[in-house]
């Protein structure tokens, strides 16, 4: 009997060979999309999820209240790490980690900079990123060893044994290979590619017991049994009664948040850690399962509206004794054949198209065809995707009456025609919903990308301070200038693109006890910073440290920062931390450092009593810029012969910015558009299955006289209704959504009534293309011969 049931089947597909590759590769397109999605989302879920101790392992963070809100950050101090080694016992270890330096390495003639990670050395035994040959309990002890990736040793030594050779870190540290550690996985959020012990925090003067310092990540791993809830009761005030006989006690609160949550959930809100890319993780399963069942949706209406030509069929099987079970196993094994050949191509054109994803998704996501529990998922995904696809036709062909349809009536007109347009209305409610949230997401995008950044980012770039730059900074500006290449240079904390530091506990005349909390974004200058950057002087002036040698206590404010602070004539205002008088030499326009979507926080800007980390250039524009990095890199090479330079453009760093929501909308628009696919290849189908079986009716409509546009009018007008509802359905469930979205943005573009009628004239549009085709074939068809056809 299944291999009669085959054989059948196997007929029907051959027999009718136009529905079965519009069933085959609608299917085949929708299971791949989803095989895609499905192996983002598997990448996403995974993240730091293979540490053996990962469920005992958390990342502390702190909260506190400025300006009347709640935040909660996970940058903590240097010392908390150490107290909480040294005085916590239900702690097992600790791992304080320094994350993305970006170092200089030399081997020989070969020299990269690469980013790296300062930890403790219980970091190689809190996670699991395995070594060679080494001992992950001592291999971070060794304060002159450093620990390298397979990626990074076949960088500096090739294929010679790296173990035991000397690396130069920077221009003044030698260390040697200790350990080489596999490759990191792509599902870990951590990104390095050396591991330097956390002596070099200390040769370097950069490690303190500040509680104030929030500079370092730090990782705890609780011992087995120990509640979460019952440690952050213990630490919970470690801050507070550290600070409390200082002359500024801290309010600041330690919780702690589990690695395994660390991925997924980790915006602030009201000082909590909420949802953050488990929200894009949840949206695209959505859409991972309605592109799937658009696809189905495709297989039913066609199988459905097929129903005539295996009526008989039915009732012939019916009268010879068929069980309706029978039937129902016989339709639903049909399903299945048609969807494992949908399978097989599906599997190609994920093959084919993961590297182009990959891209898209800024991912190296895999598949290993060699383990077999990825095929039998697969196997599985094909038999519930048949299932799926050929429940309701089974069911339904199923229940045929033979009497009645061996006399030619199937059932009512109802019954055949509300199921189809519930299916059809359903996919493009869907597709609809789809281009429109993509449209507003790329509009908002756009918004944020016109928004005046208060800075001019063109021709600026700008480079890492190292050892041998700082030292001989004011020879390369000379000469910088001197060699027309740039027309400005200025030291910085930070790229200007970027915050490194805030602070707050800052004090003025008619400040209260409430203004000490009060947040402050720091950034820091030595000369020609508007000049360098394009940023505009409002009142008083710039800093200028070469004509006036007591501004290294001068600050500049932003126009955000004198609102906040109520400074009336702030030029000359004294503003006190617990080091410095500081004294305000200009007011500069608000500028974006920070998210383009969200407000501009108050900005102070410290004269060079501060550190800097950053020089800016302000490249000539009356030279091609290849010719100013040209000249720039000679000088650069003059005082710092043994590095490259390396320089960063800000308009570029600027534009990193809107990487994720560009990649957000990059995949609703490329989901939509396979959305639409497919569900035209549907009403394509439909359409032909509708022309062919009302061509005796056209036939005798056009000898009485009609023409083709109302041909073409009456063929199409059902489908443009069903569109019509879907369009009135889809519309309140986007404008809803996209309110929500747009809320988590302070600067948004609203949703407007013109994106809702531009996504309904398109969606006309394409329908009409798609039906009218098959409409228009059929009114120029000959209708003599037509209504002779039987």
């Amino acid at each position: 009997m299944l291999k009669n049931y085959i054989k059948i089947a196997w007929r029907n597909i051959w027999k009718n060979k136009a529905f079965s590759v519009i069933n085959i590769g609608g299917l085949a397109v929708g299971m791949a999309s989803a095989i895609l999605i499905l192996i983002w989302i598997e990448n996403e879920l995974s993240y730091d999820r293979f540490h053996e101790n990962g469920k005992n392992i958390y990342k502390l963070y702190n909260r506190d209240t400025f300006d009347g809100e709640n935040w909660a950050w996970g940058n903590t101090p240097k010392i908390l790490g150490k107290t909480i080694k040294e005085d916590y016992p239900e702690v097992s270890h600790v791992a304080r980690v320094d994350p993305n330096e970006d170092l200089w390495l030399k081997v020989g003639n070969k020299k990269f900079k690469t980013t790296g990670i300062i930890t403790d050395v219980d970091f190689l035994q809190m996670f699991s990123f395995p070594l060679y040959d080494s001992d992950e309990s001592s291999i971070l002890k060794d304060p002159s060893g450093i620990v390298i990736t397979q990626k990074l040793a076949k960088k500096l030594f090739d294929d010679n044994d790296a173990m035991g050779q000397t690396i130069q870190v920077e221009q003044s540290h030698v260390y040697k290979v200790a350990g080489i550690l596999k490759d990191l996985p792509n599902n870990t959020r951590f990104n390095f590619d050396f591991i330097l012990p956390w002596n070099y925090m200390k040769v370097n003067g950069w490690d303190d017991s500040y509680w104030g310092n929030n500079s370092v990540q730090t990782f705890v791993q609780l011992k087995p049994h120990v509640s979460q809830v019952d440690f952050d009761k213990h630490i919970k005030e470690i801050t507070i009664n550290h600070t409390k006989e200082s002359a500024h006690p801290s309010s600041t609160e330690v919780f702690s948040w589990p690695l395994e949550k660390l991925w997924l959930y980790s915006k602030s809100e009201n000082g909590k850690l909420v949802a953050g890319k488990i929200i894009t993780v949840r949206l695209f399963s959505v859409i991972a399962i309605f592109i799937l069942l658009i696809a189905c949706i495709n297989f039913m209406n066609l199988s459905t509206a097929r129903s005539e030509k295996r009526a008989k069929e039915v009732g012939i099987r019916k009268v010879v004794g068929a069980q309706k079970r029978n039937l129902i196993l016989q339709f639903t094994g049909e399903s299945i054949l048609i969807t494992f050949f949908a399978g097989i191509l599906a599997l190609l054109l994920v093959f084919s198209f993961l590297n182009p994803f990959n891209q898209l998704v800024n991912k190296s996501l895999h598949i290993d065809y060699t383990n077999f529990t990825f095929w039998l998922l697969i196997i599985g995904f094909i038999l519930f995707t048949g299932l799926l696809a050929g429940c309701y036709p089974a069911f339904y062909l199923s229940s045929f009456q033979p009497a009645k349809v061996l006399k030619g009536k199937i059932s009512s007109i109802k019954d055949i025609i509300m199921p189809r347009k519930i299916l059809v209305v359903s996919q493009f409610t869907f597709a609809i919903l789809l281009i429109t949230c993509t449209i507003i997401i790329n509009r908002q995008i756009n918004y944020a990308q016109q928004r005046d950044t208060g800075y001019v980012k063109e021709n600026l770039i700008y480079t890492i301070l190292d050892d041998n730059i700082r030292s001989n900074y004011l020879s390369i500006k000379n000469e910088l200038l001197q060699s027309n290449a740039v027309v400005a240079v200025t030291k910085t904390l930070s790229p200007i693109t970027e915050q490194y530091s805030d602070s707050w506990g800052f004090s003025w005349n008619g400040s209260t006890e409430a203004d000490h909390d009060t947040g402050f974004t720091i950034m820091s200058a030595d000369t020609d910073f508007t000049k360098s950057t394009g940023t505009k002087i409002i009142a008083g002036r710039d800093i200028d440290i070469n004509t006036y040698p007591s501004d290294s206590t001068a600050i500049l404010l932003n126009e955000t920062a004198v609102e906040k602070m109520r400074l009336k004539n702030p030029i000359g205002a004294i503003v006190s931390d617990s080091n410095t008088n500081w004294k305000v030499v200009g007011v500069i326009q608000d500028f974006i450092i920070q998210s383009p979507y969200e407000p501009i926080q108050p900005m102070m800007i410290c004269g060079p009593s501060r550190w800097f980390g950053v020089m800016h250039m302000k490249l000539n524009s009356k030279n091609s810029i290849s010719e100013n990095l040209a000249t720039a890199e000679k000088i650069f090479k003059k005082f710092n012969q043994d590095y490259p330079f390396e320089y960063h453009f800000v308009d570029e760093k600027y534009a990193n910015k809107f990487e994720s929501e560009k990649r957000t909308a990059s995949l609703s628009a490329l989901f939509a558009g396979l959305t639409i696919f497919i569900s035209c290849l549907g009403l394509f189908g439909l359409a032909t299955y509708m022309v062919h079986s009302r061509i005796q009716e056209i036939g005798i409509r056009k000898v009485l006289g009609a023409n083709i546009a109302q041909l073409v009018t009456l063929l199409s007008s059902n489908f443009l209704q069903l569109v019509l509802i879907s369009f009135f359905i889809a519309s309140p469930i986007a404008w809803y959504a996209m309110s929500r979205w747009l809320n988590n943005y302070t600067y948004n573009i609203g949703v407007e009534w013109w994106v809702f009628a531009l996504v309904g004239i398109v969606i006309i549009f394409i329908t009409l293309l798609t039906v009218s085709s098959q409409a228009i074939k059929a009114a120029l068809s000959n209708p003599v011969k037509n209504i002779k056809t039987e």
